[in-house]
């Protein structure tokens, strides 16, 4: 009875402490708070440039009051109540070297991603938008930031295998807009590469407010010129638009809010976690798409789309696996470290005893 007792006593508990129950809704909070904003950002730019909704095709000039919003967000909180600190290593010349050719890569992605919502269905639009891991991958080899591999290079190329019959599949497809898409990834995914190469490597890391703080003037800067140049003519001559701020106001503020999120997400969970998330927030917003704006979704669209989230899918199981095995590798270094440590110690205590010894 008396063992019986003993063993029951010493059976690990299968239920979990409050702490991690608290850590894992505290993660799905996170996660479906970036999903809505997310998802928030994406329908509402749609419905501002689309010429059947709200009909205002301007995507500079919308990007361009983004920008003007965030700057001036992030130098309030920033100067005058001081939230957060600035990274003391941040220097002029540190500035135009690193952060303005990031600037100029973010302004370019907006321009071009809030583009294509005149031309592409949203549903199309999140079905181009899988092909952002080959980009990545492919800019990164390209800068040497990542090492090539056959294995790797084919989950890239079912990807992209997957987007093209999503393509082929498409009703409302619009060569334009897929040029505009295309490029909108292509500099986004340059963007993240040199962030990691320009500012991580020299150990410079930036939060939300911090990055806008930095690259929202930079950007609003950049946009200035193909604002001036191209749309101003033309918003000079609609005499008839009065601009509602109720609209833009309330889009801009999510669009500052998503970069809030974006840092809670990463800096709460991971990098992965978003990857994957993202992967959800995507489908939702077909199904949104298809059910809501009445955009045709072909099945076509979706067996393409569901190859290109099958390759996506083991991508980002193959990113996992990887940081398990250095996770595991370096925890097995820091126990050797510890052993050697140890055993070290027990050498010089045996060392001094024989002398304590021989002297005595």
């Amino acid at each position: 009875m008396g063992a019986s007792s003993t063993a029951t006593a010493t059976t690990p508990s299968t239920t979990l402490s409050p702490s991690i129950v608290k850590r894992i809704l505290l993660s799905y909070t996170y996660v479906a708070i970036w999903i809505f904003l997310s998802f928030t950002v994406i329908v509402y730019n749609k419905y501002i440039l689309d010429r059947k909704m709200y009909n205002w095709p301007y995507p500079v000039s919308l990007t361009l009051i983004h920008m003007g919003f965030c700057s001036s967000i992030a130098i309030l909180l920033v100067r005058i109540f001081q939230v957060v600190d600035l990274p003391s290593s941040m220097s002029p010349r540190l500035y135009l070297s690193c952060v303005v050719p990031i600037g100029a890569l973010y302004s370019l992605s907006l321009w071009l991603s809030n583009s294509a919502y005149i031309y592409l269905s949203v549903s199309f639009i999140q079905m181009l938008k899988a092909l952002m891991p080959v980009a990545v991958y492919s800019i990164g080899v390209l800068f040497r930031k990542d090492s090539f591999k056959s294995s790797t290079m084919a989950n890239m190329l079912s990807i992209s295998f997957g987007v093209a019959v999503a393509a082929y599949g498409e009703a409302q497809f619009d060569t334009w807009g897929v040029f505009l898409q295309l490029g909108a990834v292509a500099f986004e995914a340059t963007r993240l590469v040199l962030i990691q190469i320009l500012l991580t490597s020299k150990g410079i890391n930036l939060n939300p407010i911090t990055s806008l703080y930095y690259v929202a003037p930079c950007c609003f800067l950049f946009l200035l010129i193909p604002w001036v140049t191209v749309e101003l003519p033309s918003l000079k001559e609609n005499s008839t638009f009065h601009f509602d701020y109720f609209i833009f106001g309330t889009n801009s503020f999510c669009a500052f809010a998503l970069n809030l999120a974006v840092f809670l997400l990463v800096g709460k969970t991971s990098a992965l976690t978003m990857n994957v998330a993202g992967v959800v927030k995507d489908w939702l917003l077909i199904a949104f798409s298809w059910s809501v704006i009445k955009d045709t979704v072909t099945p076509i669209n979706l067996f393409g789309y569901g190859l290109a989230f099958l390759g996506v899918a083991y991508y980002n199981h193959s990113k996992l696996q990887g940081l398990r095995e250095r996770e595991a590798q370096r925890r097995a270094e820091e126990a050797d470290d510890e052993e050697s440590g140890r055993l070290l110690g027990q050498r010089e205590g045996d060392g001094t005893t024989g002398r304590n010894e021989s002297q005595g």
